[in-house]
């Protein structure tokens, strides 16, 4: 009799908050076709580019670690997508555990990026190494680099002479490129009214001094520019930061919380 009681009762009262569930599932949803898109950017880029891709280049590959990233987006907006719509429990609860571990991770890393920012420095360097050095290699690796270095108006890592890490760039004598002891034009700055980019403006600097490379490009290494751009926009830095963690989190408690319901559900028909 008491259980029929429970039944009755059960189709009338629900545990489970709707609105939570159905805006953990459009919230799920939303990140998971973010995801299906950048596995797509990250596959398109992929395939545009040439069959000899340089191996040492795969890890520090911008479109690898787009793929890498869309995939495990997809795996977890997916179980939570899912878990939410089915009301599973174990869905949910391996959305819950994944983004707390991506959460950790991201937390772990500022944390010991912070503590040991020499170290940091110098692993952010052998990737920025690798990309000089493959320069030529790797079109996703070239846009990098010229982005960065038109951004942060800086030229190689801790200086311009720095690409001299590249084999067309290198300032040897028997170097017979004919860019040799140059830079890329995403060194150079800009030539006010310049309605052709001249895109040989960097050639021969690494000969020069300090003084004389700064007449024509950014000498100053990106390193250097990173460090300064990021003390100069701290708030921004810290609002980008918040802004990655809150959905996270977001997305963490309401899950726990759907699971609690869901349990409630089960308990009280039983």
């Amino acid at each position: 009799m008491d259980r029929k009681l429970n039944l009755d009762r059960a189709e009338t009262f629900s545990f489970v908050n709707p609105w939570i569930r159905y805006f953990l599932f459009f919230f799920s949803f939303l990140f998971w076709v973010f995801s299906l898109l950048i596995v797509a950017i990250g596959v398109y880029a992929k395939v545009q580019k040439a069959t000899d891709t340089v191996r040492d280049t795969f890890l520090i590959d911008p479109a690898v670690i787009l793929i890498v990233v869309g995939v495990v987006m997809f795996f977890i907006t997916f179980c939570g997508c899912i878990g939410a719509l089915r009301e599973n429990i174990r869905l949910l609860k391996t959305f819950s555990f994944s983004l707390t571990l991506v959460f950790l991770t991201q937390l772990a890393i500022a944390i010991l990026g912070f503590f040991y920012s020499d170290q940091a420095r110098d692993a952010l360097g052998k990737f920025v190494k690798k990309a000089i050095v493959h320069y030529r290699d790797d079109l996703d690796l070239q846009n990098l680099m010229d982005y960065i270095q038109k951004e942060f108006k800086c030229c190689g890592w801790n200086n311009y002479t720095d690409w001299s890490w590249n084999l067309y760039f290198n300032c040897t004598h028997d170097n017979p490129s004919s860019e040799r002891c140059g830079v890329p034009y995403s060194c150079c700055t800009p030539v006010p009214g310049e309605a052709v980019i001249n895109t040989m403006c960097g050639f021969g600097v690494q000969t020069q001094n300090f003084m004389e490379a700064n007449k024509s490009i950014y000498p100053v290494g990106c390193a250097d520019k990173a460090v300064m751009w990021i003390e100069s926009h701290l708030l921004l830095v810290g609002a980008l930061a918040l802004g990655l963690a809150l959905p996270q989190i977001a997305g963490i408690v309401l899950s726990q919380i759907l699971i609690s319901q869901i349990q409630d559900e089960i308990t009280s028909v039983l």
